[in-house]
């Protein structure tokens, strides 16, 4: 893949190659044609003497069609048991998401392969990267219908079958990523297509709170959908599933209402993708039975959990800052952890590439990059939600990072108001302002920077556009 652009020279040298074109020393940044001279206000002189021609590889361009073995995992039990005897592969879905990919992670380490910006609009609009996420679906459904013939089948015990709707589940919250995925996208196909990922899960309002909550609150006490530092899952998954459901609906009803129709229009993304889910399980009822009603609730419950322990997993204890009493700094790579192991970096889409996904949501997930100095996680997605289910394992390993990555100070922290005191009391001689934590949504902090500990290496970006108060504007609120 390559792409072809100026190199720029200033006859007087007065200028310098910048992040995104040639910048004269006293002049506005130039976007010059190739072998025409350019005056700037300071009477330097810039021009294009030569065209040059980036080439670069991606490295994993025919990995990412192994992340379709996640949902091929549903299609495996029945085969694997058949061939083997083993009952233990019902189980497939736990043993590869918890055990054999953080071990994979491990000893196939990170993936370091980040995309030029030369080459973001090529890579961007290559379909086979998008074949990627379209292919996931199919698959996704046919296990799960073949999952609903099984748990109709009375040789199969209870046992097995729940091993069976573990499995499919744990696929189907990897089906939510794909749906993550899709539903940034402004392609009214591809919108449609992340409506269909969320139908086995029954999630359907992720499509609206992610995109037009989470990515506008990440990051602050108003956001559900973000871990707050001494909170442990258990906790936090009421707050975040209760608190996202009734932000959807909030948020899609007042879309609707600035366009004159009812919450209850046909139009309402929320309803088409639970119409989807109503569907779905009443075909699978009415042909097998309502005895495999329980299994397939239980699947969904499966699904959701595991989206929403890698959002605990994703911003914990992490806060943007206010930059005055109405606006909060926009989301900045600071605000996610990130992970750049290899295998589940394909497993999940470059999900792990957190930062530069909430700084950049418009960007595929071909063209995501691992961003120097943002907060890193110790291990990989899949090893790091096996960590969250155990409280005091994930406060030893992560409260630290949380308080290393804000320079010790506890006031920048993202702090549970439940356990405030306790944080506090024992966190306060590194901060002599703790007092003031959760005693509103944020400190003020001024400006944007909130400190050199948090300097963050960025090459120029296409951005999509923002609000007025700092925020990010959900890309899709005009389709």
């Amino acid at each position: 893949m390559s792409e072809r652009y100026g190199y720029c020279a200033a006859i007087d040298g007065s200028g310098r190659w910048g992040s995104g074109g040639w910048e004269l020393g006293s002049g506005p940044r130039l976007d010059l044609p190739l072998g025409k001279p350019q005056i700037g206000a300071g009477g330097g002189i810039a021009m294009q003497v030569q065209d040059v021609s980036v080439v670069w590889r991606d490295s994993k361009r025919h990995l990412w069609v192994l992340g379709l073995v996640a949902p091929g995992c549903a299609l495996l039990p029945s085969t694997l048991v058949g061939l083997t005897g083993f009952r233990v592969f019902w189980w497939i879905g736990p043993i590869v998401v918890f055990a054999i990919i953080p071990v994979l992670d491990i000893l196939l380490g990170d993936d370091g392969d980040n995309p030029p910006d030369e080459v973001y609009r090529q890579l961007s609009s290559d379909r086979y990267y998008r074949w990627c996420t379209y292919l996931f679906l199919p698959i996704l459904l046919s296990g799960l219908t073949v999952a609903a013939y099984l748990w109709a089948d009375p040789a199969l015990s209870v046992v097995d079958k729940l091993g069976l709707a573990a499995t499919v589940g744990l696929m189907g919250g990897v089906g939510i990523n794909a749906a993550h995925e899709l539903g940034h996208r402004v392609e009214r196909h591809e919108r449609w297509l992340a409506k269909v990922a969320l139908a086995p899960s029954g999630y359907g309002h992720f499509f609206v709170e992610h995109n037009r909550g989470h990515h506008v609150r990440v990051a602050t006490p108003a956001d559900p959908a973000s871990a707050r530092f001494g909170e442990s899952l258990y906790r936090f998954l009421p707050r975040s599933i209760g608190g996202s459901l009734v932000s959807a609906w909030r948020l899609e009803r007042q879309r609707l209402r600035r366009g004159h129709r009812s919450v209850w229009s046909p139009r309402n993304h929320i309803l088409q993708s639970w119409s989807m889910t109503v569907a779905l399980f009443g075909l699978f009822v009415a042909v097998r039975g309502v005895t495999i009603l329980p299994y397939l609730l239980l699947q969904a419950l499966v699904a959701i959990v595991t989206l929403e322990t890698v959002n605990y997993v994703e911003h914990y204890g992490l806060l943007r800052q206010r930059r005055d009493a109405r606006r909060y700094e926009r989301p900045q790579p600071r605000h996610s952890w990130n992970s750049d192991s290899l295998v589940t970096n394909i497993l999940l889409f470059h999900l792990q590439r957190h930062s530069d996904h909430h700084a950049n949501p418009a960007r595929r997930y071909q063209t995501l990059r691992s961003l120097d100095g943002a907060p890193q996680l110790p291990r990989g997605y899949a090893a790091m939600i096996l960590l969250a289910f155990v409280p005091a394992l994930w406060r030893r390993v992560m409260d630290q990072r949380v308080l290393a990555h804000h320079d010790g100070d506890i006031t920048l922290v993202n702090v549970c108001p439940r356990r405030r005191a306790a944080i506090l009391a024992k966190y306060a001689r590194t901060s002599p302002t703790a007092e003031h934590v959760g005693a509103g949504p944020g400190p003020v902090a001024p400006g944007v920077s909130t400190g050199s500990a948090h300097a963050v290496t960025m090459r120029p970006v296409i951005r999509p556009p923002h609000d007025r108060d700092g925020d990010l504007r959900d890309e899709t609120a005009r389709v």
